[in-house]
């Protein structure tokens, strides 16, 4: 019963988003007819800091229990950032379970919470990838050379731009 509610609710959520025109730059599709794997596309406004421009690839992956537990977003297309694990996962307050930060990171308000939704989702990611949070890096190599030194980190981020638009 939950997995059939869980589904009408994600296909109502992924109709929303793609009719929806306040949030430009967003297109979502089903993996393989999965209502519970989407493939995200995020094209970046020439606004963004580091990665305006550029056209990047991934995937939310819903659990059975879809709203109470949150999705999985992982890139696809390559990308440098302080809060993308290297292997494309990301790491971000809303995507962890609703409870309490057993290393003291983040309070429950700040994490997952049925009323989220992949809009929210979404949009968290996109102001993430302007306003990166060294604080909790989960690319320490990234999270260091946006401290130390922007003007490489910048440079390493137009090169993904490049890539994901296949200039390089």
């Amino acid at each position: 019963m939950a997995t059939s509610s869980a589904a009408s609710l994600l296909a109502r959520q992924l109709k929303q988003i793609n009719s929806d025109k306040d949030i430009p730059g967003i297109s979502c599709g089903l993996i393989d007819s999965n209502i519970f794997e989407w493939e995200v596309m995020l094209m970046m406004s020439d606004d963004c800091k580091y990665y305006g421009g550029g056209f990047f690839r991934a995937r939310l992956s819903f659990p059975r229990d879809y709203p109470m537990m949150p999705p999985k977003m992982r890139f696809e297309t390559s990308i440098w950032h302080p809060n993308i694990y290297p292997n494309g996962e990301v790491c971000i307050s809303i995507l962890h379970p609703p409870e309490d930060d057993k290393y003291g990171y983040e309070s429950a308000s700040e994490r997952w919470s049925p009323v989220q939704s992949p809009e929210t989702i979404l949009i968290s990611v996109i102001s993430m990838l302007s306003s990166p949070d060294d604080e909790s890096a989960a690319n320490v190599d990234a999270a260091k050379q946006w401290r130390e030194d922007p003007v490489a980190f910048r440079r390493r981020c137009r090169k993904m731009v490049r890539e994901s638009l296949g200039e390089d």
